[in-house]
């Protein structure tokens, strides 16, 4: 046997993830909406690999029991649990595929360097949503498109909208925004 072909069979031998199968649906609660979501159904348990794939990609929520892990990436907000993966907000079949499949290489990298990684079993810090709101105009005039800046600071916790997306914003008073909101990696 050649060595590729040795180094191909230790390869797979040593992934966790070798396969799942991909649900595609839209909201039931958005019967209009245009984009869809998936749960990746796991054909192993990747419980053992959540604490490496924090670390690895900063999951800004970790639960221990069950183990699961969030994280925002590539746009998306992705939850892993030990046997399903969920991703929401996608534009098509094509587009869960690429993410899920994308994510089951992270999955196996990082089991794979778990030697070399920490493992973490926290989240990271969240934004305040009341630090936010103090940085906002407090007006209400709901040129963000949300009916109150209450509303507005929820979404920009959440890493939906930005200072940029608050018109009557004082230049001085976005820079705070975005230099509180860097801390949280929330634009990935």
């Amino acid at each position: 046997m050649s060595d590729k072909i040795i180094e191909l069979i230790t390869k797979e031998l040593q992934m966790l993830l070798k396969d799942y199968d991909l649900e595609i649906f839209k909201s039931k609660c958005q019967a209009d909406a245009k984009g869809v979501h998936c749960f990746a159904h796991l054909n192993q348990d990747v419980s053992c690999a959540l604490p490496y794939l924090n670390t690895a990609l900063g999951g800004f929520e970790y639960l221990k029991n069950p183990p699961t892990v969030t994280f925002r990436a590539q746009g998306k907000l992705i939850t892993v649990h030990g046997n399903k993966i969920a991703v929401n907000a996608l534009k098509d079949e094509a587009e869960a595929k690429k993410i899920v499949e994308w994510l089951k290489n992270e999955i196996n990298d990082a089991w794979e360097k778990k030697d070399t990684i920490e493992p973490c079993y926290t989240g990271m810090p969240r934004p305040g949503i009341i630090e936010i709101l103090k940085l906002l105009p407090k007006t209400n005039c709901r040129e963000c498109g949300q009916p109150t800046c209450m509303v507005f600071a929820t979404q920009v916790a959440q890493g939906a909208k930005s200072a940029e997306d608050c018109k009557p914003m004082e230049d001085e008073q976005k820079n705070k925004l975005d230099t509180y909101m860097k801390q949280f990696n929330l634009d990935d």
